[in-house]
């Protein structure tokens, strides 16, 4: 612990050490996506990204809201398509996940349909949220993507994947008294 932890004062975020930063926000666990669309507007091939900066917006309405990093290279293709589905991954698709942190053709190979908004959706996640674009916002160093929910899919009886502190890993519920 260092001193400023020790006086209770803590860190000052700093652009020069985002690390310290990065290191306490891995402190708070998150459930995994996979953010899929189409390059050119909802034109082109079908491109994915691993996300965990999934959120719940609104029921009335139904929205959701995602963040897209601008240091990526899909961030264009993003921010400018007007449709995308949130695919909530399973506990034991971790290699999933994977696949849509680098780069190459992430979807060769894997079983996808397309919808009718021309959005690839995958087969088999925990749960799926259709979506047509509603709102960007500016976010600093990611654009905020705000989508209006136009269908979705929810298994009952899947756990969900789970990232902490820089690792992927399960959820385990606390047992229930009888």
């Amino acid at each position: 612990m260092d001193r400023a932890e020790a006086s209770g004062r803590g860190h000052v975020p700093d652009p020069a050490e985002p690390r310290l930063l990065r290191d306490a926000l891995g402190r708070f666990a998150t459930g995994v996506t996979v953010v899929t669309a189409c390059e050119c507007g909802g034109e082109g091939n079908p491109i994915g990204i691993t996300v965990n900066s999934f959120a719940s917006v609104s029921l009335s309405p139904a929205l959701i809201l995602w963040s897209a990093a601008r240091s990526s290279m899909r961030h264009a293709h993003y921010t400018e398509a007007p449709a995308f589905a949130v695919h909530v991954l399973r506990h034991d698709q971790s290699g999933l996940a994977r696949r849509f942190t680098r780069s190459g053709d992430r979807f060769d190979g894997l079983d996808y349909t397309m919808n009718e908004d021309g959005v690839p959706l995958l087969a088999d996640t925990l749960a799926r949220f259709e979506c047509v674009t509603e709102a960007r916002h500016d976010g600093g160093d990611h654009t905020i993507i705000i989508g209006r929910v136009t269908r979705f899919t929810a298994d009952p009886d899947g756990t969900p994947l789970i990232f902490s502190g820089g690792q992927f890993g399960g959820f385990v519920p606390d047992a229930q008294p009888s």
